[in-house]
């Protein structure tokens, strides 16, 4: 019960901070989000880790799993969410958003591979359902309007009409699904069985891999010049972003310490029913809609927890006849 409440409470945080970065970067760039949320998140894990005394836990983590969530922060708070923003300038949260959820499908592909979780033929289908929904949401035709002529004005009205670029979108939010889909195998190996709060104390350590990385990167002029041109505007949207995504990432972390990834997964794919809703209130004239978006996202969510989901559990509620019941129960078992 502990688990699942905290990746629904993750899922709407992720949305938020999605929202809240997709706004900044409409004129922004994405190493100014990234010079901003990265060192946010560390600040506030910090505290975090203080007050509940997870620092304290330190020395009962093994070393291999702090290296492994050093790892988890190149991968996921530096390449994973540099791809993700870069997907997400380019064409908008609404239309990479389902192609970054294969993410999904690629955490259960790793499970067979590298932890031997056996795979059914049911989840399989829920991964061709996700691709599905992907590839239907990029069809959804797009009519650029002005900012300037929205009825309630934008912080951004002197940005030029959206138009989705969609090859770099889905190209960066493939990557993006890679990344994020990689980690949850890491941080699940480093923090099973340690407790909610040593996943505080797994994000320390990871946003401070990550953030000493951003520092490494600050030496080149260029990314100090970059920096420097950030607007007061898009500074308020990233730290929002940086926030939220840190108290989204803690909550991620402390689910998994307390449940399985075949319990928190599906609950994470709520973030694209949270993230359609954000997307439509602060980021109406800088995303697609339509029916295809809608479908395709309903799609990707449905493939997701096909995939996530027990499927004996949802096999025994559907009651299909014996010998489809008995295909979709046929599972590949890895090494």
């Amino acid at each position: 019960m502990l688990g699942a409440l905290l990746a629904v409470l993750s899922a709407a945080t992720f949305a938020f901070n999605n929202a809240a970065a997709r706004r900044g970067v409409v004129t922004g760039t994405v190493i100014q989000a990234m010079s901003v949320t990265v060192p946010v998140g560390l600040a506030c894990f910090i505290p975090a880790a203080l007050v509940t005394g997870a620092v304290a836990r330190l020395p009962t983590l093994p070393a291999i799993g702090v290296a492994a969530m050093a790892g988890v922060g190149l991968l996921h708070f530096i390449v994973g969410r540099y791809c993700n923003y870069r997907a997400n300038q380019a064409a908008g949260a609404n239309l990479v958003a389902p192609v970054v959820q294969l993410q999904v499908f690629v955490s259960v592909v790793l499970a067979v591979i590298v932890l031997g979780e056996p795979c059914s033929v049911l989840q399989l289908l829920g991964g061709i359902v996700m691709l599905a929904g992907a590839l239907i949401t990029q069809r959804q035709p797009h009519k650029p309007a002005s900012v300037g002529a929205a009825a309630t004005p934008s912080p951004a009205s002197h940005a030029p009409a959206f138009l989705p670029r969609r090859a770099v979108g889905y190209l960066f939010a493939s990557l993006a699904a890679l990344a994020y889909g990689t980690s949850p195998i890491m941080a699940r190996g480093a923090l099973e069985h340690s407790g909610p709060l040593t996943g505080v104390l797994g994000g320390v350590i990871s946003y401070g891999t990550a953030t000493t990385a951003m520092a490494i990167g600050a030496i080149s002029p260029a990314f100090r010049a970059n920096v420097a041109k950030l607007e007061r505007e898009n500074l308020r949207w990233f730290l929002y972003s940086g926030v939220f995504v840190a108290m989204a990432q803690g909550l991620f972390y402390s689910a998994l310490a307390v449940a399985p990834i075949m319990v928190v997964m599906p609950l994470m794919q709520l973030s694209l029913v949270f993230r359609f809703g954000f997307a439509k209130t602060m980021n109406r004239h800088h995303e697609v809609f339509g029916p295809l978006v809608t479908l395709g996202t309903a799609l990707a969510i449905t493939g997701a927890c096909m995939i996530s989901i027990d499927s004996n559990l949802i096999l025994d509620t559907l009651g299909l006849p014996a010998s489809l019941d008995a295909l979709l129960r046929w599972r590949i078992s890895g090494a």
